[in-house]
């Protein structure tokens, strides 16, 4: 099988985008997982957090499905959500589209460069739980904000959201932004534990300064990444919560992978999040590819955006050097 691939990125948190919008790509469950496993496979010619498959959709003008780098399905994925939005965008020719993931249709929409030259995308992050069985997490309470979790940390405080991926968001100090313990408590959650059954998104969280944070996630099915755009989102609304931010105001938010920016919205006691962001374009790729024996894949061609990667190159700088001073 001969498959055309774009690589994107969030934040640095990047994607393979396959196309079965305007194409006759189809594929089983055990072929997205196993592609996803050999494409995404950081020793291979190629390598990726993840892939999105870009479908039709019956009630939305496209369809997202999340693929990690383990063969795991992720319900949504805010970095590659503006990602897909770029995409369908620049494919039917529109500036906002509604696009279908597993739990809820979101809207998504071309805005301002959030950095000279690169192209921004705002997604919606919706909806917001707090519940934690729809996490779920096994504690004998409805909800955990701000409180501590024994099993986990004597000291640290937790919060628990979906929104609608697990989040497990802590705001912390530089020493232990610096330190191991989020590397420890993390792979002990996504591995056979009694809090957490299907893993979680844990992310420690530190204020700059006001209306601005840093935000480092260990990804359930991927580990430390760049930058997790559900992450990001969660944590925002946790500095609100927490008195730290305000509702309705741009929060920017930086990270391993560069920076975005959060609005956090509250109606009828319900809170959503828009996520403003790149989407920048790395490389296309024709591959050929048997489904039976994926890892074995070929590269027929690859061309590079040269030209988008040495911005978002700059943004990057800035950001490091931004962090290197703050943190």
């Amino acid at each position: 099988m001969i498959i055309d691939l774009l690589k994107s990125h969030g934040s640095g948190n990047d994607f393979f985008i396959i196309d079965e919008l305007t194409t006759d790509l189809s594929f089983t469950e055990e072929e997205r997982r196993q592609l996803a496993l050999a494409l995404c496979n950081r020793e291979s010619e190629l390598g990726a957090d993840g892939i999105l498959f870009v479908l039709k959709s019956e009630r939305a003008d496209a369809r997202m499905r999340v693929f990690n780098a383990d063969g795991s399905e992720a319900s949504m994925c805010g970095n590659g959500l503006r990602c897909v939005a770029r995409y369908a965008i620049d494919t039917l020719g529109k500036e906002n589209l509604v696009i279908e993931t597993m739990k809820v249709d979101l809207e998504v929409e071309k805005v301002a460069d959030v950095y000279e030259g690169i192209p921004t995308f705002k997604v919606e992050i919706s909806p917001v739980s707090f519940d934690v069985k729809d996490l779920p997490l096994v504690i004998e309470q409805s909800e955990l904000q701000n409180e501590r979790l024994p099993e986990l940390h004597d000291t640290l405080l937790f919060s628990a959201l979906a929104v609608p991926n697990p989040h497990l968001v802590t705001i912390v100090d530089s020493e232990m932004i610096h330190s191991d313990v989020q590397e420890v408590l993390a792979t002990k959650v996504n591995g056979p534990n009694e809090l957490f059954p299907d893993g979680v998104n844990v992310s420690f969280v530190k204020q700059l300064e006001a209306g601005h944070i840093y935000v480092r996630t260990f990804e359930r099915g991927v580990g430390f990444t760049n930058a997790c755009g559900t992450a990001m989102s969660a944590s925002s609304l946790v500095t609100c919560l927490n008195g730290l931010n305000e509702l309705e105001s741009d929060i920017s938010v930086f990270n391993n992978g560069g920076k975005v920016k959060c609005v956090v919205h509250k109606r009828d006691n319900q809170y959503s999040i828009d996520l403003i962001g790149n989407a920048t374009n790395e490389y296309k790729a024709t591959i050929e590819v048997d489904l039976n024996c994926p890892e074995k894949f070929n590269v027929l061609t690859k061309e590079s955006f040269d030209q988008e990667i040495m911005l978002y190159a700059k943004l990057k700088a800035d950001v490091q050097s931004y962090l290197k001073e703050v943190l």
